[in-house]
């Protein structure tokens, strides 16, 4: 079965950095589109950053020059670096896996990490 199992959230005071991990399996990790989401109490969840299968990422424009997402395909791991953090990057961060195959549109979500930034 699939599972996306996220690790690294923590306390930090603002300013301060993080490294989020989602280690992947039950997927053919290197042909997927990973992303990072979060979700703060009573808010939508967002997209925070993404990178493709190819390894091209995005982000949302509040994390810009802040953070950076990566992924090893060795280690079928994708990874999401958090520096200068605000007590607004307060939040459960999601990871997820996607990819489009002839039989549709397929989409797996890990459980969370939390993520509280004091100020």
């Amino acid at each position: 079965q699939v599972q996306l199992v996220e690790s690294g959230g923590g306390l930090v005071q603002a300013g301060g950095s993080l490294r989020l991990s989602c280690a992947a399996s039950g997927i053919i990790f290197s042909l997927n589109d990973m992303g990072w989401y979060r979700q703060a109490p009573g808010k939508q969840r967002e997209l925070v950053a993404s990178i493709t299968s190819g390894g091209n990422p995005d982000y949302a424009d509040s994390v810009k020059g802040r953070f950076t997402i990566s992924r090893d395909n060795a280690k079928n791991t994708v990874y999401l670096e958090m520096n200068s953090l605000k007590p607004d990057d307060t939040a459960g961060y999601y990871c997820n896996a996607r990819r489009v195959t002839i039989r549709g549109l397929f989409s797996y979500w890990g459980q969370g990490t939390q993520v509280t930034v004091s100020s």
